[in-house]
Parts: C-alpha cells; sequence; structure tokens
C-alpha cells in the first residue's frame, strides 16, 4: 500500500481532497489486513468512512479563497498520511514488535483522532452552504472522534506489565520467559508450537534490527532489554546452543567456590544479603533488617550513629546483582561436583547429595537447567534399580521436577536404555512410591518420542488400569490422563485392560450406594475419554441409569447423569443411540422446567446440540433418526430462547441450525417460520451478546435460504438491514460474516430491499471483501459464494445506476476470475451478474460519432464493437467482448454441473439476442462456445437441454456455422428425437432439417 498523500500546497484544495478521500478508502480496505489490533482499526475505518461524504461535497464548492478550509485540509492530508502509515506498519511488521509498541500505537491513533476532529472543527460552516444533514453529520463527528478512545486490551496491558516487572526483577528463570512467549504468542493470534514461536522470535529479533539502522537509541535500549529477558525461553535457542554457552561458562569459573566478599555481609543479620538497600547516611544492609531496625523505633544508623530518614531506602542493584553473580558461580561449581558423590555407593551420602540436589531443583528455574546440561539424568535413572526406596523416592521427585515442561530433559530421558521399564517398576511398589511414579509417567507422556515407550513397557497398562479404579484420587486422575495420552499409540492393550475397569465402573453405577453412584457419574462425566471408549460405555449399559437419574434424581444427581450424557453424547454414534432410546424426552421435560437450575439447563442444552450433531451423521440408508419430533417440541424449545441465559441460548441456537442442515430440515424450516423465528433471530442479531448473536445470524441465515418470502419480507426492515451491514464491518467471526452475506444473498430480490442496502453503505463494505483476494482461500469458500451472491443482487438489469456501480467498483473482471477458480455456486452466482450486465450492454453502447472535417487530420476512429455495433468498455456498458468474459464462460459450459452450465449458457446467449444472431455467433466460434454448447443436448437436465437446443435452432440458420458445427451435432439431436419428450422432439427434428438429415416433412414435426 502506498503511503504517500499529496502535498495540499502543490494542488488545487479539489483534487486534494479527491486524494484524501482515495487514500481514507484505501485505509478502510486495509483495516481487515492489519495483523494486530484488528478492531481498533476497523473503529479508525469506520470514522474515516464518515468523513468521505463531507469531503465529496465539499470538492463541489468554490473554496479556494477560505484560509480557515485550506489549513483544515493540511490537516487532514497530513493526519490520513500518518494513518495511512500506522496501518502499513501494523499490516507489514512483525506481531510481537507490534505488541510491544502497542501503547504507542494507541497514542499515535488517538492524536490522529484528536488532529482529524480539530481539523473538520475548522471547517466555515456558515460560508460553504452545505446541507443540513452534512453540518449535523460534522458535528457527531467531532464529538465522537474526541471522545473516541483507543486503549490497549488487558491481556496486552498484563504481558508489557510482566515484561517491565521481569526486567526491573532481573527475571532469568526459563519457566518465566516460556510462559511469557505463550501470552504473548495467544495476545497476537499465532500457534504455541516451537517452530512458530521461534520464528516469531526471530522476526521480532530482526524488527530490533530495524530499530538500531534507524539510529532510535532509547528504543533499541528497551528492546534489547525485552530479548535478554526473552531469550531464557526455550525456543529462543536449541539445546546444543545452551549446551555450548554453560560449559564456555563453566570452564570459565574453575573448580572450587569462592568466600563471599565481605560487601555481601549485612551489617545487622551478618549473613548474605538478598535484597540490600542504601539509607540516607550511605550503609547498606539487608531490606527486611533495617525495616525491622526502623519499626523497633531506631532512627540512628546501626553502624556510623547518624541520624537517618526513614523514608529513605534505594535499593542497591550493582551489589545485588554482584551477590546474584557469585551465588550463580558456586551453584555452578556445586552441580557440577556433586555428580560423583551418586555413585560412591554410600547410601547416607547419596541421600544427603540428593537432597541437596532436589533443594537446588526445587529454588529456581535455572538451577534445573544446570542439572540437565551437567547429563544428571542418566545417573538418576540407573538409581532407580537400587534396592534403597528412599533414595528411588527421592529420585522420582527429582525426575518429575526436571522432566516438567521441558523437553530437553524429556528428550535425555528417551535417549537412556530401559528409562520407562524402571518408572514403571516403581508403579507395582509401595503407595507413596506408586503415587511419585505415576506424576512422573504422567509427565513423560506429554511427550511424543516417551509416548509409545510407556505404551510398550511390560505391564504399564495393567498397572495404570488398575490404579485408575483404585482409591487414591490424585494416582487414579494421573493414571486415567496417562492412559487416554496414550490411547492412539496402544489402543488394543488399552481397551483389553479397561474392560476390567468399565465392567467395574459400570457395576457399581447401577448397583451402588447412592455416594457411590454419584462418583461414578461424576467418572463418566469429567473422564476425558476417547470416542471408542464412550462408544464401548454406552453399548454396556450406562444410558439406562443416567436416564434414571435425569427423570427421578435429585438436583445434584440429575446434574451430574446429564453431564456424564452430554460427555457421551459427543460421539454422533452414541447421540443417535441416545435418541433411538429415548434419551430425547426426559432431557427436553428437564429444560423445560422453570425449576431446573441455571448449571443444569445449560448441561441439558449442551447435551441435546449434541444429539442434534449427531442427526447429521446419518447413511442415507437407514431409516431416518428424527431429534424433535412435535411441533410442540419446536415451539417450546424456541420459546426458551428469549428466557434463559447466553450460554443456554447459544447452544438452542445451534441446535436449530444444525437442524436445519440435517435430514429433516425442511420440517424445521417451516415450523420455525410459523413460531415468529425470524423476528426473535432478528433482535438477538441487533444486541451484541458474545457467542449469541453470531449464532442467531448463522441460523437466521439458515431460514432466509429457501424461506418463505412474505415472510421475510414482512420482518426485514432498514434497521435490520443497518445491523447486517454493521455486522459485516465490525465482527471478527469470519463465518458469522459469511453468514451474514448469506443473508444478504438471499434476501428476496426486492426494489426495496436492495434500496435499503444501497443506502446503508453496503456496495463498498460488500465489495472490499472480494476485492482483498479472499477468495483464493479455500478456507474460504462459504464467504466468497456469499459475497458474490450479495453483489449479484445490484446487477439486476432494471436498474442502471446500481449497475454502473458495481461495474465502477471493478466487479466485472472479478466475476470472470471467479468463474475459473470459484466454487460451483460461485461460478453460479458470478455467471448470472455477467448474464444480467450483458443484457444492458446493447442500450449502453454508445454510437460512433460521424467523422468531420478532413479525415486526414482528424483522431483515428474509435474500435467499434463487433456484437453491439457501437462504442463498448467493461464499465460503461459491461461489454462481455470488452471485458474477454467469452471464453471463460464457454469453459464454464464444460463443467459436469448442469446449473453452473445453464447460467453461463444465459450470459453467452445475451449476445446473440435479436438482431445480434449473426454476429454474436461469429464471437461464440471465435470462442470455442459452440461445442461444449452441443454437448449439453446430452446432459441430464431438460432445463439445459431445451436451452441449448434454442440457442443451436438460431446459431445454426446461418451456413458457415452450420457447415462447420452441424456434424457433430447431428447424433445427439437425433438422439433427442428418440427419447426426448414432445417440444424437444420437434425442436430436435427442426434442427435436423437445418443440416440437411432430415426432409422438411419428416413425422417429426
Amino acid at each position: 500500500m502506498a503511503i504517500d498523500v499529496v502535498s495540499s500546497a502543490s494542488f488545487p484544495a479539489s483534487e486534494v481532497l479527491s486524494q484524501i478521500v482515495e487514500a481514507i478508502l484505501e485505509i478502510v480496505v486495509s483495516a481487515n489486513d492489519v495483523l494486530f489490533k484488528k478492531d481498533t482499526f476497523k473503529k479508525l475505518a469506520s470514522y474515516l468512512e464518515r468523513i468521505v461524504p463531507v469531503l465529496k461535497e465539499l470538492e463541489g464548492k468554490n473554496i479556494s479563497n477560505s484560509e480557515s478550509l485550506n489549513n483544515a485540509i493540511q490537516i487532514l492530508n497530513r493526519e490520513i498520511k500518518a494513518a495511512k502509515q500506522i496501518t502499513l506498519e501494523c499490516s507489514t511488521k512483525s506481531k510481537v514488535y507490534l505488541l510491544m509498541n502497542s501503547r504507542g500505537i494507541v497514542r499515535r491513533l488517538e492524536g490522529i483522532m484528536i488532529e482529524i476532529s480539530r481539523a473538520l472543527s475548522l471547517l466555515p460552516l456558515a460560508s460553504l452552504e452545505l446541507s443540513s444533514a452534512i453540518v449535523v453529520e460534522i458535528g457527531n463527528l467531532c464529538d465522537s472522534m474526541q471522545k473516541a478512545e483507543f486503549k490497549a486490551a488487558i491481556a496486552e496491558e498484563e504481558i508489557l506489565e510482566k515484561i517491565e516487572t521481569g526486567i526491573q526483577e532481573r527475571k532469568a528463570d526459563r519457566s518465566y520467559a516460556n510462559n511469557l512467549l505463550v501470552l504473548i504468542a495467544e495476545a497476537v493470534g499465532i500457534p504455541t508450537e516451537r517452530s512458530a514461536l521461534k520464528k516469531e522470535f526471530e522476526d521480532f529479533k530482526s524488527e530490533i534490527e530495524n530499530v538500531r539502522l534507524r539510529k532510535d537509541k532509547a528504543e533499541a535500549i528497551q528492546m534489547d532489554q525485552i530479548i535478554a529477558l526473552l531469550e531464557r525461553a526455550d525456543v529462543a535457542s536449541s539445546p546444543k546452543e545452551k549446551e555450548m554457552r554453560y560449559f564456555t561458562k563453566r570452564k570459565s569459573l574453575g573448580s572450587q567456590p569462592l568466600e563471599p566478599l565481605q560487601s555481601f555481609y549485612c551489617p545487622i543479620t551478618r549473613d548474605v544479603m538478598v535484597d540490600p538497600v542504601e539509607t540516607s547516611s550511605g550503609q547498606t544492609f539487608e531490606r527486611s533488617a533495617i525495616e525491622k531496625w526502623f519499626t523497633e523505633g531506631n532512627n540512628l544508623c546501626p553502624l556510623t550513629m547518624t541520624p537517618l530518614d526513614t523514608s529513605i531506602l534505594r535499593p542497591n542493584k550493582t551489589l545485588r546483582q554482584s551477590i546474584e553473580e557469585w551465588k550463580d558461580r558456586n551453584t555452578m561449581i556445586t552441580i557440577a561436583s556433586m555428580k560423583p558423590n551418586l555413585t560412591s555407593g554410600d547410601e547416607e551420602d547419596m541421600l544427603h547429595c540428593l537432597g541437596q540436589l532436589k533443594d537446588l531443583c526445587e529454588q529456581r528455574d535455572m538451577h534445573r537447567e544446570w542439572v540437565i546440561l551437567e547429563n544428571y539424568i542418566p545417573v538418576l535413572i540407573q538409581l532407580l534399580g537400587g534396592k534403597n526406596r528412599d533414595i528411588r523416592n527421592r529420585v522420582l521427585v527429582i525426575l518429575h521436577i526436571l522432566t516438567k515442561d521441558s523437553d530437553d530433559a524429556k528428550d535425555r530421558v528417551a535417549k537412556v536404555d530401559s528409562a520407562i521399564e524402571f518408572v514403571v517398576r516403581s508403579l507395582g511398589r509401595r503407595t507413596d512410591e506408586r503415587r511419585l511414579a505415576v506424576a512422573l509417567l504422567l509427565e513423560m507422556s506429554k511427550y511424543d518420542v516417551l509416548r509409545d515407550s510407556i505404551g510398550k513397557a511390560q505391564g504399564c497398562i495393567l498397572l495404570l488400569v488398575t490404579m485408575a479404579s483404585g482409591d487414591d484420587n490424585q494416582a487414579a486422575r494421573d493414571a486415567e490422563e496417562i492412559l487416554e495420552n496414550l490411547s492412539f499409540s496402544d489402543q488394543n492393550v488399552i481397551l483389553m485392560a479397561r474392560a476390567n475397569y468399565f465392567k467395574h465402573l459400570l457395576q457399581r453405577l447401577s448397583t451402588g450406594p447412592e455416594d457411590v453412584k454419584l462418583i461414578m457419574a461424576s467418572t463418566v462425566a469429567d473422564m476425558e475419554l476417547t470416542d471408542h471408549n464412550k462408544v464401548v460405555l454406552l453399548e454396556r449399559g450406562a444410558l439406562r441409569p443416567l436416564l434414571h437419574w435425569v427423570s427421578h434424581g435429585g438436583i445434584q444427581m440429575k446434574t451430574v447423569a446429564v453431564k456424564a450424557l452430554r460427555n457421551l453424547s459427543s460421539v454422533p454414534k452414541n447421540g443417535l443411540q441416545m435418541i433411538k432410546e429415548g434419551a430425547s424426552r426426559p432431557l427436553l421435560n428437564l429444560l423445560h422446567l422453570g425449576s431446573s437450575s441455571p448449571t443444569l439447563r445449560e448441561q441439558v442444552a449442551a447435551t441435546v446440540m449434541h444429539l442434534a450433531v449427531s442427526t447429521m451423521s446419518q447413511e442415507s440408508t437407514e431409516t431416518t433418526v428424527t431429534l424433535l419430533e412435535s411441533d410442540e417440541d419446536i415451539f417450546m424449545l424456541f420459546s426458551l430462547i428469549n428466557l434463559t441465559g447466553p450460554e443456554v441460548q447459544q447452544n438452542l441456537l445451534q441446535m436449530f441450525q444444525v437442524l436445519c442442515q440435517s435430514p429433516s430440515a425442511a420440517y424445521i424450516k417451516t415450523k420455525l417460520t410459523q413460531c415468529s423465528a425470524i423476528p426473535v433471530l432478528i433482535q438477538l442479531c441487533e444486541h451484541d451478546t458474545e457467542n449469541v448473536r453470531p449464532n442467531a445470524v448463522k441460523l437466521f441465515c439458515c431460514l432466509v435460504n429457501d424461506g418463505d418470502e412474505a415472510t421475510i419480507l414482512e420482518h426485514v426492515h432498514p434497521k435490520c438491514i443497518e445491523t447486517l451491514i454493521r455486522i459485516i464491518r465490525s465482527s471478527n467471526d469470519e463465518e458469522e460474516i459469511a453468514s451474514a452475506m448469506g443473508i444478504i444473498s438471499n434476501l428476496p430480490e426486492n426494489d426495496q430491499i436492495t434500496r435499503w442496502l444501497v443506502d446503508a453503505g453496503a456496495i463498498p463494505i460488500i465489495f472490499q471483501f472480494l476485492r482483498s483476494g479472499r477468495h483464493n482461500d479455500s478456507n474460504r469458500s462459504q464467504l466468497t459464494e456469499n459475497v458474490v451472491g450479495a453483489i449479484c443482487r445490484f446487477t439486476a438489469p432494471t436498474n442502471l445506476e446500481w449497475q454502473k456501480r458495481v461495474a465502477e467498483a471493478g466487479v466485472i473482471p472479478m466475476f470472470i476470475q471467479l468463474l475459473d477458480s470459484g466454487t460451483t455456486l460461485t461460478k453460479i452466482h458470478a455467471a448470472t451478474g455477467l448474464s444480467r450486465f450483458s443484457q444492458s450492454s446493447l442500450q449502453l453502447s454508445r454510437p460512433i460519432p460521424k467523422r468531420k472535417g478532413f479525415w486526414c487530420l482528424s483522431a483515428p476512429p474509435e474500435t467499434r464493437c463487433e456484437v453491439h455495433g457501437g462504442i463498448c468498455s467493461v464499465e460503461s456498458s459491461f461489454c462481455l467482448v470488452e471485458a474477454d468474459a467469452v471464453r471463460p464462460l464457454a469453459r464454464v459450459l464444460e463443467e459436469t454441473d448442469a446449473g453452473v452450465c445453464e447460467v453461463s449458457l444465459d450470459a453467452l446467449l445475451t449476445l446473440i439476442d435479436g438482431e445480434r444472431l449473426q454476429s454474436g455467433s461469429k464471437v461464440l466460434a471465435q470462442a470455442n462456445a459452440i461445442p461444449p454448447m452441443i454437448k449439453c443436448l446430452s446432459s441430464t437436465s431438460l432445463r439445459l437441454q431445451e436451452k441449448a437446443l434454442h440457442a443451436l435452432e438460431r446459431i445454426f440458420r446461418l451456413p458457415e456455422i452450420k457447415q462447420k458445427y452441424g456434424p457433430s451435432a447431428q447424433m445427439p439431436l437425433v438422439d433427442l428425437t428418440q427419447r426426448g419428450n414432445s417440444s424437444m422432439k420437434s425442436l430436435s427434428a427442426r434442427i435436423l432439417a437445418h443440416l440437411n438429415v432430415l426432409h422438411d416433412q419428416s413425422s417429426y414435426f
């Protein structure tokens, strides 16, 4: 995007205004492409769009002698340039860099808004004779823009505060940096995988190099501090790089710890200081010690006995840094020197060494990294094979600390022979050791490289299943989670072992005491089961007792039972089985009861939504299973949407949306229309309730598609149209935008509705989605289909004004491009639009003016359109020939879908209407469009066959066309005389007579 805006000093004011308008429109389009703070830029774009009508009215005024107006234009020129610059930056720079500068971005945007508001206030409204509506709008704009606030998001502020804290407190922990990078990734919308984070981190460092090139010292220093903080993260460097840095530093330290310097000791406590602070006397003490000294009523310096200002305590950062470096040096030497003690054979020494190692690992993340780099892991694993239970327990604790959140540690475990087998042995030992071992295995099972090894370790699965059904709750949960993590690597073994566990669970679920039943139902509700295991539980009888409690249990039991059903129903196979076995009725009854708790209603609604989703998975050969079998159920459920909270509303809307695409879609749509669903949905669309509005828009789209035209026209009004446009402009949910576009696309083609859309500014807003290039993304095909369908509304040949507006926006070349790259529905919409444009071409084709004077001195004549006979262009007469649309339309005729062939044929036939038969047929022949027309005679679609027949009957009247293409058409035509309907038989025979295959007196006439 170019960032230059024309200088107002070099051009007439009206031209500058025109350039500013163009720049604003660029910003509006580009606001959709920013990588950061998209909502903020959409807000900026919405304000700038409101300025455009003001500037356009000013263009027509005599403003050259107005000093205040020229000042206003200069300010606008400058600020729009600034807005383009910041939009460009936020579209191209690293997302992490933009986050770090979010406060500055916000300040710049607020400054731009204030300056633009000031420029508008300088306009000499009294002397410009502006319309009253524009004057009111300028006042409203000034007021709104002065009050407009752009704030960094809460998540952004929290991250920036954490960075500032980390820099100030010299946070050097790997976990702090890792967590910070994850928060940054989530805030800017990038994956949290290692490779993605590393790429973003490298991009961020590249931006820092650009800062240095700009010689912005203050920003460079700040960014260097941020880099130093984040470089502790795992993604910042590979394990090999960390190892090289570590050993380079460690070898430079020597082998003996150093005694602390005298200055490290606090004069009061005689201990090495942790947080040294300097008093007003210039002496340094441990903060807690001197604060206690003051609290006890002393106000003299403990060393000099001079009076102190007790309010002054300055952190001695230099001394603190020296103490930390001394501690780190000695700790590094200590860790390196302890390893031989673990192989000495003296169990007391081993236990002491392990205790010291455990303490060091718990103190700091950096200590854990040093232990890993010193290659302690193989030594620790070998100790698990010893006989001393205390040694094994301490080793399990240390290994758990080391492997937690460290892929490097897990990778080193994977490289030790029989490492998993040593840990698995501890699963079969005493309770305390078993609990430690399962916690360690859980951490390891989160790592792909170790997962298969755990599943294959002898006896591991059986031990885990036994623990999962045991009485030790924490160990059972850990074992269950490990089994879930292993489910894809060793499925059969787990299922065999689970058979006994499920049998035990279901038996207690049905026959145990009430408290045991509650525990078992909670287990089914909260367990992270694989889909297969959910099916197993249902097949083995879990449904019956759960449904019994839904109908007859207390509120606590109902809630747990429904939550369990929700878990099981998430598998479509289970959902269908639950509907067949009558689960719908008790759930619907429970949902209808006003006495149900909000939490219970939310769980029921989510379960019913799962059941609705399951109806989509039915095979065509099955007897159709329906969720809602009566009108009363549909009316009751939809009425709840206005009577419940957002969570229930969301699930009910999603349920109806799914049912509107299920085998019972026609029935559901009809009943929803009868219960006045459309006005309710329009009302929900007008409110911005999170997760409710998007689902209301999507359901509204389902009902409008093939819906009752009279009902839609009754309830759609200008405010509804404005709401849809607002959603398209402001939503971040692409499915919601696509659905809002779908509503516009499928609304009845009524001039009044289209006029409302035009008045609401729909054309440029809809078109920007087409122009942004999004149609090339296969994941956005539905959005493109609906965008093209919405634009088609404005191509009706009955309104040339609308046709010209969309043609001038460049839609015709886009439609032609989509004939090759779009989905089938997109091609149908595009070909329909082209056909409608072409219907207006003849009347818009400009006559060629007669040449006057001496021909040799006059300008060469303009090229005559070979079809329309006048002067044609794409934007003024919508000519398909000038647009090079004929060949793409002919290619579409080759496709297998009869619908897209039919609309493409309609577009091509506009070229041979009336007296244009000869010239149009010549163009069709040049574009190789006639052979695919002949192929259409063999289509399974009667409509397409009839259209092709009528077209060929006219085209074959031309001798040169008949001679060239007649032979290839004979066999399809003869076939139609045999098996076509009566009208097609007669028309086919007539064409064959043109081709001299049948006599005019044939019995087919």
